[in-house]
C-alpha cells in the first residue's frame, strides 16, 4: 500500500476521527465532558479500523474547556491503556497550534501516535443549574498536572474593555461588523439581510450534517429579526447569530506516522493528510486596532499555508471558516478574496452544528476529514480564531499528501499590518464614533457601547446606561456622529 511515491514514512497522517454528542435532558444520566472525550477517542480508533492504535498513543493534547479537570489528557491516556506525554492548551491558544505540535512531533520522530481531543457538556451543566444542583465532575482533586501547558503570551481583553462591560465576545464582534458595514458603505438593512442570508445557508448545511446539534434549516427572516425565541443580543446580532455553546459535544483525532499506519494495516481510504498549518499569534486588543474591519492575519496565514502545500486557494473545494459570529466569516471572506456565493462551511457553523467552547475546530477537522474521504483528492481549508479575531489559523487537508508537512508562524509578517491606537478609560472633549453596538444588559434592557476616536488623539470606549441612546443605536446609524464627553464617562451624541 502506498499513499504517494513521494510520501516519506514520517509523514503525519490523520487516520481516525470521531465526533460524539449527547442530548440527555436529565443531567443525572448525562455523561460529563471527560466521558464524552473518552467515547470520541474509542470511536476514532474504530473509525481507523485499528483499536491497537490506542495503546500506542504517546502524546495526548487537549484544548482547555470550561471544565476544571487538572489534566484531562492523562485521563484519556489511561483510558487508552497508553503511556503518553500530556499537553493542555489554555484558552487563548489556537487549536491549530495543537495540530502544528502534533505534526512536527511526528515528522521529527518525537512522537508516533498522537491523540488530539476536546469536549464540553455545557447542556448538561445548564440542566443541572436549572435544577439547582451541582454539575458533578469527577477527578477534580487529582493532583497530577500536564507535562506541558501552552499559554497565550498576552491578554485577550484589555482593562478598558473589561471596565466598559464588553467582555462577552458578542458585543465586540457586533462592533467589528458595524465597522465593516461602514467601510463597505452598506446600509444597516443591507448588512442585516446579508448576515441573515449567510447564516440561513449555514443552517441548511447543518441540516445535512448528522453530527449537528440543531438539524433543521432556519429562514433568513427568522434569524434576522428579534422574536420571543430569538432575542437581540448585541445589535445587529440576534441569538441565532451567536455561537451555541450550550452543547454536549466532543471530538477526537488520531494522527500517526505514515509508516505506522502502514504497519498497522490501516486502510488507505481512512487516510487524510494535514498538508500545512499556518497561524498568526500577534495579539492586539480589538478596540486598539486602527482598522477595526481588517484582520490581515487570515490572508498571511492562508498565503503561507498554500505556498507550503504548493496549492492555490482556487484548489480548495471545501471550506470551513470559523463562524463564532457573522463578523468573523464576513471578514474572512474579504481577507481571503473568496467568492461570497460559496458555501463557507461543511459543518453548518457554530450556531447550528454546535460551538463547544474552545473545541469547535476539532469538530470541524472531523467533519472535513469525512467530507474529503467522500471526495478523494480534493483540498479542504479550515480556519481558526482565538479571542476577538485576535489570532488566526489556517489548516489545509487532503487525502493526497503534499511535499511534506509544514507548520509556520506568520506573526512577524502580520504585526506591521496592524496599526495600534491608544485607548483610554475616560476622556473629556469631543470625538467621533468609530463603531458601536447596543447589547442586552442582563436585566431585560439594553445599553449602548461606543468606541470613539477623540479629536485630541486616541480612543475611548464608553458604556452608556441611557435607554434612549441604546434605542438610537438600533434605530439609527451612529457611525461618525460627533460625541461630546464630560469628565468621567458621560456622553452626548449629536443627532
Amino acid at each position: 500500500m502506498s499513499a504517494s511515491p513521494g510520501a516519506g514514512g514520517r509523514t503525519p497522517v490523520l487516520v481516525g476521527v470521531a465526533a460524539t454528542a449527547q442530548r440527555e435532558p436529565d443531567f443525572r444520566k448525562a455523561r460529563e465532558p471527560i466521558a464524552l472525550m473518552t467515547d470520541a477517542m474509542h470511536a476514532a480508533a474504530a473509525d481507523a479500523g485499528s483499536p491497537e492504535l490506542l495503546a500506542r498513543i504517546d502524546h495526548v493534547m487537549v484544548p482547555r474547556g470550561m471544565w476544571a479537570y487538572p489534566d484531562p489528557a492523562r485521563r484519556l491516556a489511561e483510558a487508552a491503556g497508553a503511556q503518553a506525554k500530556t499537553l493542555v492548551a489554555q484558552v487563548g491558544v489556537l487549536q491549530t497550534t495543537l495540530l502544528a505540535e502534533a505534526g512536527r512531533a511526528i515528522a521529527r520522530g518525537e512522537a508516533d501516535v498522537v491523540l488530539i481531543a476536546g469536549g464540553e457538556a455545557k447542556f448538561r451543566e445548564q440542566q443541572a443549574r436549572r435544577a439547582g444542583s451541582p454539575e458533578g465532575l469527577t477527578g477534580l482533586d487529582d493532583a497530577r498536572v500536564p507535562d506541558r501547558v501552552l499559554r497565550p503570551h498576552d491578554e485577550i481583553l484589555s482593562p478598558e474593555e473589561m471596565a466598559a462591560g464588553v467582555a462577552m465576545p458578542v458585543a465586540q464582534y457586533a462592533m467589528a461588523d458595524v465597522a465593516l458595514r461602514q467601510a463597505e458603505g452598506q446600509t444597516v438593512a443591507d448588512q442585516r439581510d446579508e448576515i441573515a442570508g449567510l447564516w440561513a445557508r449555514m443552517s441548511e448545511v447543518a441540516a445535512a450534517n448528522p453530527a449537528a446539534w440543531q438539524g433543521e434549516a432556519v429562514s433568513a427572516e427568522h434569524i434576522r429579526d428579534e422574536s420571543s425565541g430569538n432575542r437581540m443580543l448585541a445589535f445587529p446580532y440576534t441569538k441565532l447569530h451567536n455561537s451555541q455553546w450550550h452543547v454536549d459535544q466532543a471530538a477526537a483525532l488520531l494522527l500517526c506516522s505514515l509508516e505506522t499506519a502502514r504497519a498497522l494495516g490501516i486502510a488507505r481510504d481512512r487516510m487524510v493528510f494535514p498538508l500545512a498549518v499556518a497561524e498568526s499569534n500577534h495579539m492586539l486588543n480589538f478596540t486598539a486596532r486602527k482598522r477595526l474591519h481588517r484582520v490581515p492575519g487570515f490572508a498571511h496565514a492562508a498565503e503561507r499555508a498554500l505556498a507550503d502545500a504548493r496549492r492555490d486557494l482556487a484548489d480548495a473545494a471545501h471550506l470551513e471558516l470559523y463562524s463564532c459570529f457573522p463578523a468573523a466569516v464576513r471578514i474572512q471572506q474579504r481577507e481571503l478574496g473568496l467568492d461570497r456565493s460559496r458555501d463557507v462551511t461543511v459543518t453548518g457553523g457554530m450556531t447550528f452544528a454546535g460551538g463547544p467552547f474552545n473545541n469547535f475546530v476539532l469538530q470541524a477537522w472531523v467533519r472535513m476529514a469525512q467530507v474529503l474521504r467522500e471526495d478523494p483528492g480534493s483540498l479542504g481549508l479550515v480556519t481558526a480564531v482565538s479571542g476577538m479575531l485576535t489570532k488566526q489559523g489556517v489548516t489545509l487537508w487532503s487525502t493526497e499528501p503534499g511535499p511534506g508537512f509544514a507548520a509556520s508562524d506568520v506573526s512577524a509578517a502580520v504585526a506591521p499590518d496592524i496599526e495600534a491606537v491608544p485607548v483610554v478609560s475616560e476622556a473629556a472633549g469631543t470625538g467621533r464614533i468609530a463603531t458601536y453596538t447596543a447589547h442586552a444588559d442582563g436585566q431585560g434592557g439594553a445599553q449602548a457601547v461606543l468606541l470613539c476616536d477623540l479629536d485630541a488623539g486616541g480612543r475611548v470606549l464608553l458604556r452608556s446606561p441611557d435607554p434612549e441612546l441604546a434605542q438610537r443605536a438600533v434605530a439609527e446609524d451612529l457611525y461618525g456622529r460627533t460625541v461630546r464627553l464630560a469628565t468621567g464617562r458621560d456622553v452626548e451624541v449629536d443627532s
